[in-house]
């Protein structure tokens, strides 16, 4: 944070009257390109979620989550569910992410 302040008050003053006027236009242009770019991760993610192998280990997940939430007092939690579904999109996701990559 400091370096940042240094840079700026040591920066040329026709500098910052253009760098207050440019990020407006930056800002704008920014959303649009984000509005643009899909994540392939995410979406392969998604793919490998509806397989029937992950699907089988989601459900396992939610009961379990259903389990614990219902109760006032338990040590029970579900991080071997989340474990073993996170394991199983991870592998699904593995072989499939990186045809998608240029």
């Amino acid at each position: 944070m400091v370096f940042e302040n240094k840079m700026i008050m040591y920066g040329e003053p026709d500098d910052e009257e253009e760098e207050e006027e440019a990020p407006e236009e930056e800002e704008e242009e920014e959303e649009e390109e984000e509005e643009d770019m899909v994540d392939p991760l995410e979406t392969v993610r998604a793919k490998c979620e509806q397989t029937e192998h992950c699907v089988h280990y989601k459900e396992r997940l939610e009961t379990c989550e259903a389990r614990v939430s219902s109760r006032s007092h338990t040590e029970e939690d579900c991080t071997e569910e989340l474990f073993d579904f996170l394991h199983a999109r991870d592998h699904c996701v593995a072989h499939k992410l990186f045809h998608n990559v240029k």
